[in-house]
């Protein structure tokens, strides 16, 4: 009897239990042939922070995890302990995807090639001259990539973190002519110049409710997107929508990025079309 190839990966991040991407994963595994395990590596429920991240490897390199998913707060943190960056991790700046391969760890960002995916299915004639993007940590570095990447003219980032928003910039005014990007400083002001908002923050995850804007600031003839997708209709959303807003939920890059990461863990390629109708099939 033929043994079947495995693949055993898993996700690092905080505050994870409600993630689709095992499912996502172990579906298209088990449609392919493969033994496909995926585990949650939830610092929350291990009561650890991004400084146990050099541990977690080495025991996931001890345990024979092919790779492992990166998420929220260690896209960024991740970076000293790669021994690789693929050209886009390094570009961007941020790692959501570790290949564990003869006693390397090789970093990969699929968050980029995700949200553009989604950006030119979901709201591709949408105007690109002036976008504000709320949040510069790891995954906005790969949005914000992606958004200069699909022609967005002047990209206005804000940030908690003055300084974080200010490297992102920096890093993005080197990758792209022109110096397309810029710090917000003055919301109210950005907003009603925009033609587009983009949340890459936490803000509306199921942990984390609320709206990484004021409501007063969205108009009907603004479109707004976001990566959150759980659940999958954020207060921004649903407030845009009632609006009357473009929109774009945060499913179809959760869903690209997978692809790209199962195919880098499993080495097959991922039929993307079976993987976006299993994950339009779990109940928000």
């Amino acid at each position: 009897m033929t043994r079947r190839p495995s693949v055993l990966a898993g996700l690092i991040g905080a505050g994870i239990q409600a993630s689709r991407t095992p499912a996502l994963h172990e579906h298209e595994g088990a449609a392919q042939g493969l033994n496909y395990l995926y585990r949650l590596i939830d610092l929350d429920v291990l009561k650890l922070d991004s400084s146990a991240l050099e541990e977690l490897l080495t025991a996931a390199e001890r345990m024979g995890f092919t790779g492992l998913n990166i998420t929220f707060p260690c896209k960024q943190a991740i970076l000293p302990l790669l021994d690789e960056l693929s050209p886009e991790a390094r570009g961007i700046g941020a790692v959501n995807t570790v290949l564990l391969k003869d006693g390397k760890r090789i970093g990969h960002n699929t968050d980029c090639l995700g949200f553009a995916e989604g950006f030119r299915r979901g709201l591709a004639d949408v105007p690109r001259r002036q976008v504000v993007q709320m949040g510069a940590g790891g995954a906005g570095a790969a949005v914000a990539h992606a958004l200069l990447g699909e022609g967005v003219a002047q990209l206005v980032i804000f940030d908690v973190e003055i300084a974080r928003a200010q490297a992102l910039v920096d890093n993005l005014n080197q990758h792209f002519a022109g110096a397309p990007a810029r710090v917000g400083h003055d919301l109210e002001a950005a907003m009603a110049e925009a033609d587009g908002l983009v949340n890459t923050t936490p803000m509306g995850m199921a942990k984390l409710p609320g709206m990484p804007v004021p409501k007063a600031l969205l108009r009907s003839n603004l479109w707004v997107a976001e990566i959150v997708y759980f659940p999958l209709e954020t207060e921004l959303l649903r407030e845009a929508r009632a609006l009357g807003c473009q929109t774009l939920n945060g499913g179809t890059m959760a869903v690209f990025q997978a692809v790209k990461a199962f195919e880098l863990f499993s080495d097959v390629p991922a039929d993307a079309q079976r993987m976006i109708e299993h994950f339009s099939s779990f109940q928000n």
